[in-house]
C-alpha cells in the first residue's frame, strides 16, 4: 500500500477524511515515498481566529484551573486511544520510523498528565510586607490567546508540549503547522475535538488550527491580541518571529536551532558512547533539534572510536521506516537533500575528509546514507546547523580545550559528555562548563524527558517548553497587597499627609 493510501485510511478511522482534499492549499506529501494523500486548503479568517480566541479567553480563565485540567486528562485518554494511528500517521507523514512515531505520542500523553498535576499547583508566592496590618502575595493569572508554530519534525508532540500547559495556565490555543505536515495537525486536532465534546463546558475558539505558510504566521505573530507566540524551527524564522512580537511588546518563546556537541575523554565507555552517538546522530534521519552533529574526541581515542563508528554506520538499515528493523527513514523533502549534498561538498572544500556514506539511494523518496566527517577544525560548516545526518568530528588534547570547543558555536540547545571521571563530568556541568540549556551525562544530547525544562540559549532563542516551571512563560505575575489595618502607612517611610 502507498503511503499515501495509508495515510487516507487512518485518517478516515480518526474522522478528518472530508477535510484533505481541496482545490488548492497546501499538497500533504508523504516523504516515505513522495505518494499525495491530500491538498489541505488555507485558513481564510485569519482576523477571525483571533477574535474567536480572545472571545474564548473571557469564558476559559473564569475556571478553576483543576477543571481546566480536566480537560487535558480527557485529551489524554483519547491520546491513549489513538495513539496507534496517531503514531503510524506520523510515521507516514514525517517518516520517522515507527518505534519514534510511537514515542512522540506517547510524549504528548505524558506532557498531558504532567500539565493535569500541574492544574493543582500552580503556586504563587507570600511576601512579608514592610508595612504593619499589609499583605503581600504572588499570584499567577491567565495571559491570554497563545500561538503555537510547530515545525514538521515533530509534528504533534511540540503543540502538546505547548497547547497542556496554555490550557490548564487558563489561555485559548491557536496552532500553526508545518505546511509540510497537516494530516497529522488535522488528526490531532479531531482527537482534541473529541475530548472538548466529553468536558462539556469549553467555549467555542478555545483551540483552533490555522493551516496556511509564512505569510499566516507572520500575520498571526503581528496581532496584539496574542500575548504569547512560541515558535519552533530555524534560528532564521526565530528571528523574524522575535522581531515581529518585539515590536508590540509582546512574547516570544522561542525553539530553535542547534548544534549540538558530545565531549568523549580517554575513561569514556566507548561502549556506551557508540550506541548513543549513532541514535543521536542518525535518529530521525538527522532532522532534531538535539541530533547529535559534532563529536569532539581526544586525540588518543579518536581513531578507534572513529573506525567503530564508521562500521556501525556501514550496516546502519535504511529505508521504509514502516519496515521493522529499519533505523534510518527519509528526509523530508528535495530541499533537505540540498542540505545534505551542499553541506557535504563544504566540508570537504574546508579541509574535511569524508570517512562513510554521504550517497543517495536510488529508490522513491529521499534517503541517504549517514555521513562521517573528520574535519581539521570548527569552520563554517561546522558552525552552521544542517538538519540532515552529518556527523562532524574533531579532535582535542586538553579537556578545557574541549569545553571551549564545544562552547564556540552560535547555537546552545543540547550538550553533552561521555567520562568515567568525576572532575570532568562536574566541570562540565559547572558555570564554566557546557553553556546550553541542556547538558548531560553518559547520554547522548537526543531525546529529553518531559519533566525537565526544554529549551537552549544563543541562537537557539533562550526559551523553555514542557516541564519544571515552564508554565510560567504561559501566565502573568501579579504582584497583590491587602492592607488589612485602619491605617494607611506608605511604602519606604514616605511621609505624605494631608
Amino acid at each position: 500500500m502507498t503511503a499515501a493510501n495509508e495515510a487516507k485510511a487512518i485518517l478516515q478511522r480518526l474522522g478528518v477524511s472530508s477535510a484533505v482534499w481541496s482545490s488548492d492549499g497546501f499538497e500533504a506529501r508523504s516523504p516515505i515515498d513522495g505518494s499525495v494523500a491530500g491538498r489541505v486548503g488555507e485558513t481564510p479568517d485569519l482576523d477571525a481566529v483571533a477574535d474567536r480566541a480572545t472571545a474564548a479567553f473571557h469564558q476559559w480563565k473564569r475556571l478553576p484551573a483543576p477543571r481546566r485540567g480536566e480537560l487535558v486528562r480527557l485529551l489524554g485518554e483519547e491520546l491513549r486511544a489513538s495513539k496507534d494511528d496517531l503514531a503510524r500517521l506520523v510515521t507516514l507523514e514525517a517518516g520517522k520510523i515507527v518505534s519514534e512515531g510511537l514515542g512522540e505520542v506517547q510524549e504528548m500523553i505524558d506532557i498531558c498528565d504532567f500539565a493535569v498535576g500541574l492544574s493543582r499547583q500552580i503556586y504563587g508566592l507570600t511576601i512579608a510586607s514592610e508595612r504593619p496590618g499589609h499583605h503581600m502575595r504572588e499570584t499567577w493569572q491567565p495571559l491570554g490567546p497563545v500561538l503555537v508554530i510547530s515545525a514538521f519534525n515533530f509534528p504533534v508532540a511540540v503543540w502538546a508540549w505547548n497547547a497542556c500547559l496554555a490550557l490548564v495556565c487558563g489561555d485559548p490555543v491557536i496552532w500553526k503547522p508545518s505546511e509540510k505536515t497537516p494530516l497529522t495537525a488535522l488528526a490531532t486536532h479531531a482527537i482534541l475535538e473529541r475530548a472538548i465534546a466529553r468536558f462539556g463546558d469549553a467555549p467555542e475558539g478555545l483551540s483552533q488550527l490555522v493551516i496556511g505558510g509564512r505569510e499566516a504566521g507572520e500575520a498571526l505573530a503581528a496581532d496584539p491580541r496574542i500575548p504569547l507566540v512560541s515558535a519552533t524551527g530555524s534560528t532564521r524564522m526565530g528571528r523574524a518571529v522575535a522581531r515581529t512580537v518585539a515590536a508590540r511588546l509582546g512574547r516570544s518563546l522561542l525553539e530553535l536551532g542547534g548544534n549540538n556537541a558530545m565531549v568523549v575523554t580517554p575513561s569514556a565507555d566507548l561502549d556506551m558512547a557508540v550506541r548513543a552517538i549513532a541514535f543521536s546522530a542518525v535518529g530521525t534521519a538527522g532532522q532534531r533539534c538535539t541530533t547529535l552533529r559534532r563529536l569532539l574526541v581526544h586525540e588518543g581515542v579518536a581513531d578507534s572510536l572513529v573506525a567503530r563508528l564508521a562500521a556501525a554506520y556501514e550496516t546502519l538499515p535504511v529505508g521504509d521506516p514502516r519496515v521493522d528493523g529499519v533505523l534510518v527513514g527519509p528526509l523530508i523533502d528535495e530541499a533537505a537533500f540540498h542540505g545534505f549534498d551542499t553541506a557535504l561538498k563544504q566540508a570537504v572544500e574546508q579541509g574535511g575528509q569524508v570517512v562513510v556514506g554521504g550517497d543517495r539511494e536510488d529508490r522513491d523518496g529521499v534517503y541517504v546514507r549517514p555521513a562521517i566527517v573528520r574535519m581539521p577544525a570548527q569552520s563554517a560548516v561546522v558552525q552552521h546547523e544542517t538538519f540532515a545526518p552529518i556527523l562532524y568530528v574533531l579532535t582535542w588534547s586538553d579537556f578545557d580545550q574541549a569545553v571551549a570547543m564545544q562552547n564556540a558555536v552560535p547555537q546552545g540547545l543540547s550538550s553533552c559528555v561521555f567520562t568515567d571521571s568525576v572532575r570532568e563530568a562536574e566541570a562540565f556541568l559547572s558555570a564554566w562548563g557546557s553553556d546550553c540549556g541542556i547538558a548531560n551525562v553518559n547520554i547522548g544530547p537526543s531525546g529529553a524527558e518531559i519533566g525537565g525544562a526544554f529549551g537552549g540559549e544563543k541562537d537557539t532563542g533562550g526559551g523553555r517548553e514542557s516541564g519544571s516551571d515552564a508554565w510560567k512563560a504561559y501566565m502573568r505575575r501579579q504582584t497583590q497587597t491587602v492592607n488589612f489595618s485602619r491605617d494607611l502607612p506608605l511604602a519606604q517611610g514616605v511621609k505624605f499627609d494631608v
